[in-house]
């Protein structure tokens, strides 16, 4: 086949990969209007982009744009979406002490999990044992360019909002948190003394957080398109060869995931919320779904919020509080199941033996990691660098599972975005703000996203 010829069958593909995406959006449209639940819909339309890049390859990877189009929307949305509902629900807390019980709840639940994760992640992968057999990449090891581990000192610094409009710019989570919190601390002490001038603010963010729910609905209408494009992409990128070496590190990465849903949120949620897991699960389906297809714990969050308050019936107060910290530090997949599991398979890989005080280190790193690397882009990559400098552990062996991040990305960050869920339930049980009764009886009913009913004043919801 000669040149000119191979640019026309390639341009022939490109084509008609377009015109099958394009028939598949509007059969996804259709299931839409049959009313066809909307998890249903998200794992349909990644089988559907999975299946498309299989077939085409590389030339589909321009239907990428679908999905690249719905993250840039959900961007657009997160930052004033999570400024809005931090101090709205911080400033519907009248007393500052219960707000210091909120928050303590919360970051030792999300520490607590992650040293949970990283434990299920170390034992199943020394029992899976994902390194055997895999001789040394010494090509993958040159090409290796480390992610630069950030100082204690600029950790700190990156975490106070010198700058909040930049930082908003800039998708920095963390420090616009931070803000709004001092906002809303601010709003509650001068509402103390002078409650008249705080309430045309309060006033102004309730309203601020009503418009910015119904945006977000708008957009998440959208996921199954997006979900579409990201799949395609990453099947077109990938494809299966790249599963062939790896499989068993990606099989125990999963199934550390799996265990770890199962056992601890399993156990939280019945002993702890004492609800049955069984049903718990089936409501926080639509996050899952989500989480495992965009592979966001961002493009979970507005998701997220509507599946606890309207599905887990958790208190609108509550949901806000937890969920965008949730988003942000709560990484039971990223930083505790996946460094652990990479730190054996390494350890496997170079022939390196690793003791009961490995262990011990690699469980500690891996939890500290999660919290000192929130806000930072990539937390996976640089929670399992830190795990690895700290075990002592050749950070080249990193480039041996990076052809497979996208693939087991998806099981941490279903881990990650339940794992919100599963502190949001917990937390609403203690204080009281948990409707059990709803919760056993009411039916789940799928998440609307076309109801056009307003909010009623003074709640957030979505």
């Amino acid at each position: 086949m000669n040149e000119q010829s191979w640019i026309i069958l390639r341009d022939w593909n490109v084509y008609a990969s377009w015109g099958v995406a394009l028939l598949l959006v509007i059969l996804l449209w259709w299931l839409a209007k049959k009313k066809v639940g909307f998890g249903l819909r998200v794992l349909l339309a990644m089988a559907l982009g999975l299946t498309l890049g299989a077939l085409f390859g590389p030339a589909a990877a321009d239907v990428s744009i679908l999905g690249s189009l719905y993250v840039s929307l959900i961007k657009m949305v997160v930052m004033p979406l999570v400024f809005a509902a931090i101090i709205t629900s911080i400033t519907s807390v009248k007393d500052p002490a219960v707000l210091k019980k909120l928050g303590t709840k919360t970051i030792a639940l999300f520490l607590i999990t992650t040293a949970i994760a990283a434990v299920i992640g170390l034992g199943t992968a020394l029992v899976i044992d994902p390194g055997s057999g895999i001789a040394q990449n010494g090509d993958a090891a040159q090409d290796f360019q480390a992610r630069e581990i950030p100082s204690f000192r600029q950790v700190i610094l990156d975490l106070v909002p010198s700058n909040p409009i930049n930082e908003m710019a800039q998708g920095k989570v963390v420090p616009v948190i931070i803000f709004a919190a001092f906002i809303a601390v601010a709003i509650i002490f001068e509402g103390t003394r002078n409650p008249e001038r705080v309430q045309p603010v309060r006033s102004f963010f309730q309203s601020f957080s009503h418009i910015m729910f119904r945006v977000t609905k708008f957009v998440i209408r959208l996921t199954p398109y997006g979900v579409l494009g990201l799949m395609t992409s990453m099947s077109a990128k990938y494809g299966l060869s790249t599963l062939k070496e790896l499989g068993w590190f990606i099989i125990a990465v999963y199934a550390a995931c799996l265990i770890h849903m199962i056992i601890t949120f399993g156990s939280l949620v019945a002993f702890g919320a004492r609800v049955n897991p069984i049903r718990f699960f089936k409501k926080a389906y639509p996050t899952m779904a989500v989480a495992f297809t965009t592979r966001s714990s961002y493009a979970t969050l507005p998701v997220n919020l509507e599946v606890i308050t309207k599905r887990m019936k958790v208190s609108d107060r509550i949901a806000s509080f937890v969920a965008p910290l949730g988003a942000t530090i709560n990484m039971n997949g990223c930083g505790g199941i996946y460094p652990a599991v990479v730190a054996v398979f390494i350890a496997r890989v170079y022939g390196i033996d690793l003791n009961i005080a490995d262990y011990l280190l690699i469980i500690g790193a891996a939890t500290l990691a999660s919290v000192g690397v929130a806000g930072v882009p990539g937390p996976a990559s640089i929670s399992t660098t830190v795990v690895l400098v700290q075990a002592g552990l050749p950070l080249e062996g990193f480039a041996l599972v990076l052809g497979v991040d996208a693939i087991v990305d998806m099981a941490r960050t279903t881990v990650n975005a339940t794992g919100t869920t599963v502190a949001s339930l917990l937390v609403a049980s203690s204080e009281g703000e948990f409707d059990r009764e709803a919760f056993h009886h009411q039916p789940d009913g799928e998440i609307d996203f076309n109801t056009e009913s307003a909010p009623s004043e003074g709640t957030v919801s979505v």
